[in-house]
């Protein structure tokens, strides 16, 4: 997958910022996209959603704060519960004639279809990363964050806090099953510790569902084997908060164990001040949303996104960079 030069040279600075300085840096103007100047004046766009959680319905407001501050008319759909439900949906928006679909899909194995029923209605899929097979230049887009980067910063942050040690005993909370950002950002953390040579013994591997009691109950189980464990990563803010007040409400010294997660939700930056969670990878859900209204009104008006700031070279991406998050900057995320 190949994103813009620009957007590598970002990330690269930030990985060797946690690598030789592990100075973190605060969220600043490179994940707010450039869509806030853009006019949209007469760009008419529909929004589907599946049934909102935190970070989804933060990136529905952002769309919708982000479409008003251009002039874009965004109608947001009903969030949707079911498949079906969706795709009846992007069928009734598609006989309304809307200019582009911002689509956050309830299953990305259904984007063929989706796009099917969209007609010649072009979509910016968002949050849910679909096959790369389906998306198509100024067409079909993938609008969020690269997951890869995300897990990659959490296992550099865990790795370089402990001292750099050649073996490590690893917790590790997956989200959603089926959802790629899961797969990915899991799949970053393993990939992290192999290509550093660390010997990561994964103790405890489960799934909480992006959930913060489900995440606390599970760590509790696994502390009931009495393995020992350096770390805790999880997919996201919410299993790792789970996590920290769980530690917290046995007495665990949360100062000696790193726990991170993704997200830097208002719930995990406040975690990470009060002494729970250390760290998070800021996910910018304002900047997602003001990322997707600039691609939707670049593919009304000109029917390109080729001047659209992080997208891709192939013009299927829009990458909105994530930032590393510890309490030196946690306070001015949200």
């Amino acid at each position: 997958m190949i994103r813009n030069k620009s957007f590598k040279r970002i990330i690269t600075g930030i990985l060797t910022s946690v690598l030789i300085a592990l100075s973190i840096i605060g969220c600043g103007s490179s994940s707010q996209g450039g869509g806030a100047s853009t006019d949209g004046s007469g760009v008419k766009v529909f929004f589907s959603t599946l049934t909102l959680d935190n970070f989804k319905e933060l990136l529905m407001n952002s769309v919708i704060e982000a479409g008003k501050n251009a002039g874009v008319t965004v109608d947001v759909g009903e969030p949707c519960a079911t498949v079906d439900d969706q795709v009846a949906q992007i069928r009734d928006a598609a006989s309304k004639g809307y200019d582009v679909i911002i689509c956050n899909p309830v299953n990305i194995d259904t984007t063929l279809q989706l796009e099917v029923t969209a007609g010649d209605i072009p979509i910016l899929f968002t949050n849910s990363e679909p096959d790369s097979a389906y998306l198509k230049p100024d067409k079909y887009m993938y609008v969020g964050s690269y997951e890869i980067d995300a897990g990659t910063m959490q296992a550099d942050y865990v790795w370089n806090k402990l001292g750099k040690p050649s073996s490590l005993n690893v917790v590790l909370f997956q989200g959603e099953p089926t959802h790629p950002a899961a797969a990915k950002r899991t799949k970053a953390v393993k990939n992290y510790f192999k290509k550093a040579g660390v010997n990561a013994n994964f103790v405890f591997n489960d799934t909480a569902y992006w959930d913060t009691q489900k995440a606390a109950d599970e760590f509790k189980i696994f502390l009931k084997t009495g393995q020992p464990y350096d770390c805790v990563i999880c997919n996201n803010d919410s299993m790792a908060v789970g996590v920290a007040q769980a530690m917290k409400e046995l007495g665990i010294d949360t100062s000696a164990i790193p726990v991170v997660g993704i997200d830097a939700t208002v719930e995990g930056c406040q975690s990470i001040l009060d002494g729970g969670m250390q760290f998070t990878v800021y996910q910018s859900a304002k900047g997602q949303g003001a990322a997707c209204i600039e691609a939707a009104i670049a593919l009304a008006k000109k029917g390109t996104t080729k001047d659209v700031q992080y997208v891709t070279d192939d013009l299927r991406y829009v990458w909105v960079p994530f930032e590393p998050v510890d309490k030196s900057n946690a306070g001015s995320i949200n």
